[in-house]
């Protein structure tokens, strides 16, 4: 029996580090070709140079997810190298957590831009052609901040909600067209968000809640559970948290 994984053409924004790395590597590991998408080009074409080297199949894509071209590009990049999309896996995000009378509006921007309009920009890139394959499945990447709101986090906990509602309304609105998907919220993974804070008191206070952190690997895990599942099931959502984290 197959794992419903091999050979499938994912796209991964945010794939330099952190969550999106790790996923590239697990799903690779799985048989997947993988199309890896962050600003950090240097950092994803040594990835993808490494995974195509252990027999699997890589590209990367230079992208921006603030800009809705590049990540259209992103897309295209994967069907024309490889004659479709499977799976788009909008990840990239950023967490500069401050009290809102800090009034840190470029901040506020950013995480809009980021963790928002990103993510809306990778729907908008994969949609037409998941609707013309009448086959896909979009993951989308919240947090336990979208679940739970925390004194400096109100920002990016919106932003958060934001992902939360839109995979909903996208879970609602694909169903004529056989496409999965699902919204994925972890809590404290060990990644590069906490160094997002712009804060140093915050990111101070952050760090210490992340001395907890569980692996990246945890949700490349969360991500290839969701992927495996034969076609007919479709897992809108998961949560999950390191086990000694109590918020």
């Amino acid at each position: 029996m197959g794992n419903n994984i091999e050979g499938k053409i994912v796209v991964i924004t945010g794939a330099s580090s952190g969550l999106g790395e790790a996923t590239a590597r697990h799903l690779s590991g799985q048989g997947a070709v993988v199309v890896l998408g962050a600003r950090r080009i240097d950092r994803i074409s040594a990835l993808a140079q490494a995974l195509a080297g252990s027999e699997g199949k890589a590209i990367a894509v230079q992208t921006d997810v603030t800009q809705c071209g590049q990540v259209k590009q992103l897309v295209e990049a994967a069907v024309e190298k490889y004659g479709r999309i499977d799976v788009m896996i909008n990840n990239a995000g950023l967490m500069p957590h401050s009290p809102l009378e800090r009034l840190k509006i470029a901040d506020w921007d950013r995480m809009i831009d980021v963790n928002i309009k990103g993510v809306l920009y990778g729907i908008a890139a994969a949609l037409p052609y998941m609707q013309q394959q009448k086959a896909g499945h979009i993951i989308n990447v919240a947090s336990v901040a979208g679940h739970k709101v925390r004194p400096g986090s109100a920002v990016y906990a919106a932003t958060k909600h934001a992902v939360l509602a839109l995979s909903e309304g996208l879970r609602q609105e694909v169903k004529p067209y056989n496409i999965r998907t699902t919204v994925i919220s972890p809590g404290a993974i060990a990644t590069e968000l906490p160094n997002s804070i712009t804060e140093t008191d915050i990111a101070d206070s952050v760090r210490k809640i992340y001395e907890i952190a569980i692996p990246a690997d945890s949700f490349a895990r969360a991500v290839a559970f969701a992927m495996s599942q034969p076609d007919d099931i479709d897992v809108n959502e998961i949560l999950f948290r390191p086990t000694r984290q109590d918020i």
